[in-house]
């Protein structure tokens, strides 16, 4: 792959799939600096001098997908020209990157980099069976969640319809002693009743015998005169 940058502020994004397994051969001229192995994603900048060329290896597993990234900062020199050639090699698991600054013969540019590889889809066995793993764990978990929500809205219920039932069983006791209550007063009351009735009649037949008691007469004879 060929990139040409002509302008000061330019970006161009290059990217691919690996294909090929690690490549272990390469060449001794290549310094750890040049290599890149442990992070996934690098921005960085560089300066290429006059005519001169930088050269980066990147190492990439089986299914990662590569990406780069690159400006152009600035440039010094008499004629100051603002190409740039980029070449990108993917030789089966590490991807070398070459910027040429042999454009501008007569001046240096600074350049600013963005790479890295990203996975697309591709899950080794053990990934995929730790994701599922952790997916089981959520769904039971979440399971387990639900359920005890349910259980606890049931206590809940339960509780609420208990209280209900009490307070039903509390109004209708109150109902059946008021019911008694009425009932009981109201014998008590006729019965009562009924009795100060037969006082008050035995009591006024009584007082009207004393009273006819105290006006007998009897009647006079001749030999028997009235006396006081």
């Amino acid at each position: 792959m060929l990139c040409r940058v002509a302008c000061w502020f330019l970006f161009c994004v290059l990217w691919g799939p690996v294909l090929g397994g690690p490549t272990t051969n390469l060449h001794p001229n290549i310094t750890d600096q040049q290599l890149f192995w442990g992070s996934d994603q690098y921005d960085f900048s560089v300066v290429l001098r006059a005519a001169g060329m930088e050269c980066f290896w990147h190492f990439a597993h089986r299914g990662e997908r590569f990406y780069l990234s690159f400006m152009v900062q600035w440039v010094t020199g008499m004629g100051q020209d603002r190409h740039l050639s980029v070449t990108v090699n993917a030789p089966g698991g590490f991807y070398q990157m070459c910027f040429n600054n042999f454009h501008n013969r007569f001046g240096s540019m600074q350049i600013f980099l963005s790479f890295g590889v990203y996975y697309d889809g591709y899950k080794d066995a053990a990934t995929r069976k730790e994701e599922e793993k952790k997916k089981k764990e959520e769904a039971s978990r979440d399971l387990n969640n639900t359920l005890s929500i349910v259980e606890a809205a049931t206590h809940k219920v339960e509780k609420y319809t208990f209280h209900m039932f009490r307070y039903y069983s509390f109004g209708r006791m109150r109902k059946s002693a008021d019911y008694f209550l009425l009932q009981s007063n109201s014998q008590y009351i006729s019965w009562w009743s009924t009795a100060l009735s037969l006082l008050i009649v035995t009591s006024g037949y009584l007082q009207l015998l004393f009273l006819k008691r105290l006006f007998i007469s009897k009647t006079c004879t001749e030999t028997e005169k009235p006396r006081c």
